[in-house]
């Protein structure tokens, strides 16, 4: 989203971020205007606890406190974003797709607005697996059935979140939604995939675009490059939120210890300097890497499979072992399993051993490094930040 905004404040837009006032400080480093919204219920230092928690949950237990989370954050947004908003003189909003208030709160105030996915697409296609689930895509009406099965569970589990969403509707004269699709923009939804990343979808409207990667032209976290020994070098990251697993990355130093490879390891926060030190092997470890030049050197990427990082990875052209934690991470390893970039191993499944094999096929395969290029020809060809401005400018008028 702050590639997005500085794109179009480089066009000379003016763009300001509501949130909760523990973003403000990094928000205010993009040079962004910030608006604060929740201070009754969300105090500073609230949101960090939260991360800390996540960060040590996997699987459903994950997936329960973040539909706990997103719905005081859902009511956060409906109760002070309206005033916000007519307050900072707003002429169009961007929605996060997984923002569940942005449209109703468009809706009320009579804003356009643009549907910006930066995670996986949550568009609903019963031709496709539900965005939560590791299913692989199947055609046919037994998979048909599979996936409606699926989104009905779903739509149970949100509950706490649409409901907030329905009472606020309500109170707003606003017709009730019949599904989440009835909250995203009917003017532009644009998404952050290659359409080639994504699974055949059957259904989408002509409004939606994938446009491939967002991301700024710089980086500027540092790097101790020097440290690079021309080896093979292999890049891992369990990416900003569910990084406080010292045992995924300790089974992945295991695992390329016995490899001949260099491994870096970009941990987010989620180690000690002890636990750091700890690790088997001598694998360079950070807790923020520059990741596109990091990856401008690699061979192969082992991930959870957070979109950010397999975009990454796929628009360098390097493969992918990819270790699902939650949420859509299981929907993402499936569609890169599909598009030959990359093998997947279950959460539950990983060992050193396992991931030594896997890591040795992928590095001695020219079929993997082929068809991440492919996908690095998609990525490149797709339009990237510069198209989601023009299409924001469309929505704007």
């Amino acid at each position: 989203m702050t590639a997005l905004a500085h794109e179009l404040m480089s066009r000379g837009h003016q763009v300001t971020w509501f949130h909760m006032q523990d973003l403000e400080a990094r928000i205010r480093q993009e040079r962004l205007d910030f608006s604060s919204v929740g201070l009754s219920d969300h105090p500073p230092g609230s949101l960090p606890e939260s991360l800390r928690l996540l960060g040590q949950l996997d699987g459903l237990a994950a997936v329960r406190f973040t539909i706990r989370a997103v719905a005081r954050t859902t009511e956060m947004f409906c109760r002070d974003g309206p005033a916000a908003i007519r307050e900072a003189g707003v002429d169009a909003l961007l929605v996060d797709q997984m923002e569940p208030a942005g449209g109703t709160l468009a809706e009320h105030l009579r804003l356009p607005f643009a549907t910006i996915c930066n995670a996986l697409a949550i568009n609903r296609d019963f031709a496709i697996p539900p965005p939560f689930t590791p299913w692989s895509f199947r055609a046919g009406r037994l998979a048909r059935l599979r996936n409606r099965a699926g989104y009905a569970i779903g739509d149970r589990v949100a509950r706490p979140i649409t409901d907030v969403i329905a009472r606020y509707r309500k109170s707003w004269g606003l017709p009730a939604l019949g599904s989440p699709d009835d909250s995203f923009s009917r003017l532009a939804q644009i998404c952050q995939m290659p359409r080639e990343l994504d699974f055949p979808r059957s259904s989408l409207s002509a409004n939606f675009h994938y446009v491939g990667p967002l991301r700024a032209a710089a980086e500027t976290t540092p790097f101790p490059w020097q440290l690079l020994d021309g080896r093979p070098l292999v890049y891992a990251s369990l990416g900003t939120l569910q990084n406080r697993r010292p045992d995924v990355l300790r089974i992945i130093a295991e695992a390329c210890q016995g490899l001949d490879v260099q491994l870096v390891i970009s941990h987010g926060g989620g180690l000690s300097d002890e636990e750091s030190r700890a690790l088997p092997g001598s694998p360079i470890v950070v807790p923020y890497a520059p990741q596109r030049a990091v990856l401008g050197r690699a061979a192969l990427t082992i991930t959870h499979a957070g979109l950010n990082t397999v975009l990454d990875s796929l628009a360098a052209g390097v493969p992918l072992i990819t270790v699902p934690i939650t949420y859509e991470q299981p929907a993402i390893a499936s569609r890169v399993l599909r598009s030959g970039a990359g093998k997947n191993i279950p959460l539950r499944k990983l060992q050193a051993a396992a991931m030594r094999e896997l890591a040795r096929e992928v590095l001695a395969s020219d079929q993997y490094r082929a068809a991440a290029r492919r996908m690095a020809d998609c990525i490149a060809s797709a339009g990237g930040v510069a198209r989601a401005a023009d299409l924001v400018e469309r929505v704007i008028g």
